[in-house]
């Protein structure tokens, strides 16, 4: 594509920044595409997978500060438990945390091999998704910011597109889907209601108008030639 494609090394969180430094403060269309490269998961060193043996690391930018091996570590149990609560749903929470605090009293857990076995001795492998799953999506979006993030870029996205201009966002688990489809339902409704107001009142807040209400979905035949695809949502705005 040569000179039409300008690849920047920044968060999504920053694009008024970047399409600004970039000369192009408004923009026809904006992709968010909220899944792992499949080049950070298939590399043992990046740390994201428990398929791989490797240093339980994580960051999407490896120049980042903390590590998942950091919060394991050394993070409060009540604040791990939070996040294997909050951004893994992990129902089994508080027996994972009492599981890696008796690990990490005899040693440091630095491996994502490390880390998997200490969930799989509380809950056993069956035949369907990987117990430590959960696990590892939730100590990801913590090391990453990944939902203040999220929130932040499509806070920021009306400014950043033209009239008519179309926000498309892909995500791949349940918390980043209901953050796009809150945000995308508080700025498209006409009208907003309070129990206490006599009549609904004209949102002053609506920027976009929906394409669809439901988000579209990967069809049978594209889940068996990309796996990973599964569990994937787009939801469309258009930028009134």
């Amino acid at each position: 594509y040569g000179d039409r494609v300008r690849l920047v090394h920044a968060n999504f969180s920053d694009l008024d920044r970047i399409l600004s430094d970039a000369g192009h403060p408004q923009v026809d269309g904006i992709l968010l595409d909220l899944g792992i490269s499949s080049f950070q998961i298939d590399a043992p060193g990046r740390g994201f997978s428990f398929m791989r043996p490797g240093p339980l690391d994580m960051r999407m930018n490896p120049e980042g500060a903390e590590t998942a091996a950091d919060l394991v570590n050394y993070a409060e149990p009540a604040e791990l438990a939070r996040i294997f609560r909050e951004y893994g749903e992990e129902p089994a929470a508080q027996r994972i945390v009492q599981a890696v605090l008796h690990a990490r009293e005899n040693s440091l857990i630095t491996t994502t091999a490390e880390l998997a076995a200490i969930v799989e001795s509380v809950i056993p492998r069956t035949s369907g998704r990987h117990p430590a799953t959960r696990i590892f999506q939730a100590l990801r979006i913590a090391v990453n910011d990944e939902l203040r993030r999220l929130t932040e870029a499509l806070e920021k996205s009306a400014g950043c597109l033209n009239s008519g201009g179309v926000l498309a966002v892909i995500s791949f688990h349940s918390l980043e889907d209901r953050i796009v489809k809150r945000f995308m339902r508080e700025h498209s409704e006409k009208t907003i209601d309070r129990p206490e107001w006599p009549n609904p009142k004209p949102n002053p807040n609506r920027y976009f108008e929906l394409l669809r209400r439901k988000p579209l979905e990967p069809e049978e035949d594209e889940v068996s030639d990309n796996p990973r695809a599964r569990s994937a949502k787009l939801r469309v705005a258009v930028r009134i």
